[in-house]
């Protein structure tokens, strides 16, 4: 059982490009229950329907590539962690996106008025910012993650979770989206399962999430990380619950 772990442990730092994690969802080591929405889908609606559209937190530009038969005359991307920027522009730049680097949600590099759909998949953001550069009843699409998201993993290295998110969910997010020129016209909350099914898949996860675990360090949490997977071993998986909520707004 150590041994394994230990193989476990020495790929830890195997590399995590873009915002793609086909390979532990491939081979199934890792599975997230189904949403009771598709975000692609409702994006998908109102992308043929939009003459400019902003992607904010682009990733690695995966999904927002995937769009490419619905984009509007003029799609721009966003994108703050600084590795996926070139992982982003190289996908992107063909299909004629760039991706423009952004480290201060209230201050983004576009003129009033630039959009009529912003879409926005788990990436923060500034609700005066967003209204700012949304034309009048342009629209607002945004998936999030709550500030209790997969709380069981910190439960289980003994570390809180991350303060900074903590007063995160669908409630505030709403309140403060009305109280910036929005009228909110749907909303949606889930808790899905998510399933681990080996310890390599866990750490290749808190690896690319680092506001999980802040300043996660593999070493420091190695014994805690072995109950993790003595756990996998003998029940098959480590089950986390997420949290999400999905809301579309329009500016008015």
């Amino acid at each position: 059982m150590r041994d394994l772990f230990d193989f476990y442990m020495k790929q830890v730092h195997d590399l995590f490009t873009g915002w793609d994690f086909a390979a532990i969802e491939k081979a199934g080591r890792i599975q997230e229950q189904c949403l009771p929405w598709s975000y692609g889908g409702i994006v998908i609606t109102h992308a043929r329907q939009a003459n400019a559209m902003l992607d904010m937190g682009t990733g690695g530009g995966e999904f927002l590539a995937s769009l490419q038969p619905f984009f509007p005359a003029y799609v721009a991307a966003t994108e703050g962690y600084k590795p996926n920027i070139p992982v982003a522009n190289s996908l992107l730049n063909p299909l004629g996106i760039t991706v423009l680097p952004v480290y201060n949600d209230d201050d983004l590099p576009y003129e009033n008025d630039s959009f009529d759909l912003i879409i926005n998949r788990h990436e923060s953001y500034s609700a005066s910012e967003v209204r700012r550069l949304l034309k009048e009843d342009g629209f607002f699409l945004t998936q999030q993650c709550g500030g209790n998201d997969c709380q069981e993993i910190n439960n289980q290295l003994d570390v809180p979770c991350n303060d900074e998110f903590s007063h995160w969910n669908l409630n505030y997010a709403i309140k403060e989206l009305e109280a910036n020129g929005f009228e909110i016209l749907e909303s949606k909350i889930a808790f899905p399962k998510q399933r681990f099914y080996d310890i390599g898949a866990l750490l290749f996860y808190l690896n690319a999430i680092p506001w999980q675990v802040v300043d996660f360090d593999s070493a420091v949490y190695k014994e805690q990380l072995f109950g993790i997977h003595q756990s996998i071993v003998k029940n098959g998986f480590f089950e986390t619950t997420q949290s999400r909520f999905l809301i579309k707004a329009k500016a008015v």
